[in-house]
């Protein structure tokens, strides 16, 4: 994956088609050493490839993969919004409620931390 994402992070500052060299040169530079053989890999399999129509071949290959409930969330990009959401809400929830809970326990031993 890092050897993806350095592609890309290449990709994004100008260079069409990164090369190993560019690709070993951002590794480098956050400190991660480089296998060889799967740099080029990537290298060779993103070699005369538009970036923009990969991500978007792989998109379009995502939304076909099952995932439990999210499947129905995943093929529609404003139900997916929307869908991302309300379980961070519900989680915030809980939060809320077991923030209140430990306050209360105080209450009943007849102190507080800062009394």
């Amino acid at each position: 994956m890092r050897y993806v994402a350095a592609y890309l992070l290449a990709a994004l500052s100008g260079t069409e088609s990164p090369e190993a060299k560019d690709i070993k040169k951002i590794l480098e530079s956050v400190g991660i050493e480089s296998d060889d053989t799967r740099l080029e890999k990537v290298v060779s399999e993103l070699k005369g490839k538009n970036v923009d129509e990969v991500i978007a071949t792989g998109y379009g290959k995502l939304a076909s993969v099952p995932a439990g409930g999210a499947v129905a969330v995943a093929s529609s990009g404003a139900a997916g919004a929307g869908g991302a959401a309300a379980p961070a809400a519900a989680e915030e929830k809980k939060e809320e409620k077991k923030e209140e809970s430990e306050e209360g326990s105080d209450d009943d031993m007849g102190f507080g931390l800062f009394d």
